[in-house]
């Protein structure tokens, strides 16, 4: 049995709900271990639609049982609500759902903090944050200063709620916000403190003994590489390690334990918030991607930047993330497209490269160099196998695989649970 990781492999907004749904057939245990609600997965099963911030996926899967692991950063009020919905819906949770009491908590004023701080940024330089309390968490966390999940569990839990958010109303006032009421959120706190009480556990050892059970545990990444607080497009980036690295530290599993790292790629390349984009497309292209492929965030609802795909950051992705299969996603949007190109390298000042640049300003000075792919013009949302897809649908997917050096193992092509192709030849 499998211990995989699944991890974006570009700028986040890749499908990772819909295939981490699709692998959990088989699966024992998934396993949130960094990010926070700032993430919005979407699975579609039949007619129905679910879209989760902070639940695993395999929630949806009742012979799943799911952890939110102790990297993450748990927005405890948006938790509650979204477990409220998932229950409303048949969705069962006892005796499936564990929350690590290592697990630090997003409050309020941290999300108060987070919209001052972007709100006071001049245009160019604000980051693109959700504004969900993400990065001011995690900055208490490692100031260490943070409350944890575990924390709910003590008496004097909600006093010292109370104490931090005083302290903090004095920060945002000076910043030019308006304080929180105390009172309000201690109330608020309260009630969803004493909701997610049955669910907080060690979950360390529920882990170990399920490594040592040889049981399948699938590994769910937020965000993406490209978004990754250390090989990002810093600091345009979100606040903790996307990639598969950031599974052993969020979970406490070691790392020697994962076997498989899948990493999620678009047949062309989005991007939510600012930040360099190269491949970026300004045209009616741009426009017709961003149309079919319903491009709007999950969590924000922000429309999604454009682009053909690009090979320097999925290989780039690769070599970081230790990605050996890629889940190529969203073929199906590309299937009126006469000519589609792919970026192999970057020229910038006179050079070509081949990798991602720590430098914003050189990242934002590269130009693309494209290669031209003739596109197959006919529909593939009704394929069911690989030999049912148009012959230059296949040899794009192969040029994906030699450029990249990863084979595809999954493939997309809509958005339901059964458009999805698993692939072995």
């Amino acid at each position: 049995m499998s211990k995989t990781v699944l991890i974006g492999s570009q700028w986040g907004d890749e499908g990772k709900g819909k295939i981490i749904d699709v692998l959990t057939a088989n699966a024992d245990w998934v396993v949130r271990y960094q990010g926070g609600n700032n993430a919005g997965h979407t699975v579609e099963i039949g007619d129905q639609k679910y879209v989760l911030h902070l639940t695993p996926s395999g929630i949806l899967r009742e012979e799943c049982k799911c952890v939110i692991g102790n990297g993450l950063v748990v927005d405890i009020i948006g938790l509650q609500s979204e477990l409220t919905e998932l229950v409303d819906r048949g969705i069962k949770l006892d005796g499936r759902l564990f929350i690590s009491d290592r697990a630090h908590i997003v409050l309020p004023y941290h999300k108060a903090l987070d919209g001052t701080k972007e709100g006071k940024l001049e245009a160019g330089k604000k980051i693109g944050t959700t504004k969900r309390g993400i990065g001011p968490c995690y900055m208490d966390k490692a100031d260490r200063i943070g409350l944890r999940m575990g924390d709910i569990l003590e008496a004097d839990f909600i006093d010292r709620v109370r104490e931090m958010t005083a302290d903090k109303n004095i920060i945002i006032e000076s910043m030019g916000g308006e304080a929180l009421d105390i009172d309000q959120v201690a109330a608020d706190i309260t009630e969803a403190a004493n909701y997610l009480k049955p669910f907080i556990c060690d979950t360390i050892p529920l882990l170990h003994k399920a490594v040592q059970d040889n049981d399948e545990i699938l590994f769910e990444g937020a965000q993406g590489v490209m978004l990754d607080i250390d090989f990002g497009t810093y600091p345009f980036v979100t606040s903790s390690s996307t990639g598969a690295g950031g599974a052993p530290a969020g979970s406490g599993i070691p790392p020697n334990a994962i076997d498989r790292v899948i990493g999620i790629v678009k047949a062309y390349t989005t991007r939510v918030g600012e930040g360099p984009f190269p491949t970026e497309l300004f045209d009616e292209m741009g426009a017709h991607i961003a149309k079919v492929g319903h491009e709007f965030g999950a969590t924000t609802g922000r429309p999604r930047r454009c682009g053909w795909f690009d090979a320097v950051v999925a290989k780039y992705s690769a070599m970081v993330g230790g990605i050996n299969e890629w889940a190529l996603m969203k073929l199906d949007v590309l299937d009126a497209v006469e000519t589609i190109k792919v970026c192999v390298g970057y020229e910038v000042d006179g050079e070509k490269i081949d990798t991602v640049p720590a430098s914003l300003s050189k990242l934002a000075r590269c130009k693309p160099i494209y290669e031209d792919f003739k596109g197959w013009n006919c529909p593939t949302t009704g394929c069911t196998s690989w030999d049912e897809l148009p012959e230059q649908a296949k040899k794009y997917v192969a040029y994906i695989e030699e450029i990249t050096g990863v084979k595809v193992s999954i493939l997309s092509v809509g958005p339901k649970r059964a458009s999805t192709l698993l692939l072995d030849r």
